[in-house]
């Protein structure tokens, strides 16, 4: 058995080591907002905080969880979150929508670590969550509107 923190929630599960955690969020605890894309770690839709930093859930073994902090979308409820997905709707962000938690996942992280972050900074953070739609664009600028919440972003 492995005892995983998930979304500040102790749970356990069955599987093997080297399971990749993404199949056991979705499959195992039944927590559908990470999605599946390409599970080789270059589309970025699985996008979960690992202690905090942004990871490909595809491509991270269960293993590298115990005894870290796990959050998934469903569990993305602080100030951060509420700013971006703020932000995603005023911007518009979203269109097909597959890529989403992975974009708010990484965008949430990156504010962690930088409040106001430049534009190379995201293009550094994001580059790892690729949308079919390309509202690359919208996307920055989601995440410096969410970076000032008090201001109107252009």
């Amino acid at each position: 058995m492995i005892l995983l923190t998930i979304n500040n929630e102790r749970r356990e599960v069955d599987v093997p080591d080297d399971t990749p955690l993404l199949w056991v969020l979705r499959d195992h605890l039944g927590l559908t907002g990470t999605k599946f894309g390409c599970g080789i770690g270059s589309c970025g839709s699985c996008v979960v905080h690992l202690d905090g930093a942004a990871v490909n859930a595809c491509i991270t073994p269960v293993s590298a969880a115990v005894d870290k902090a796990v959050a998934t979308i469903e569990g993305l409820n602080n100030d951060i979150a509420r700013a971006l997905r703020q932000a995603w709707i005023g911007v518009q962000v979203p269109q097909c929508g597959y890529c989403q938690s992975g974009q708010i996942m990484a965008a949430a992280a990156l504010l962690v670590q930088h409040p106001q972050p430049t534009d190379e900074q995201i293009t550094a953070a994001m580059d790892r969550v690729l949308c079919r739609c390309g509202t690359y664009n919208r996307v920055r600028r989601a995440i410096h509107r969410a970076a000032r919440p008090t201001l109107e972003a252009t």
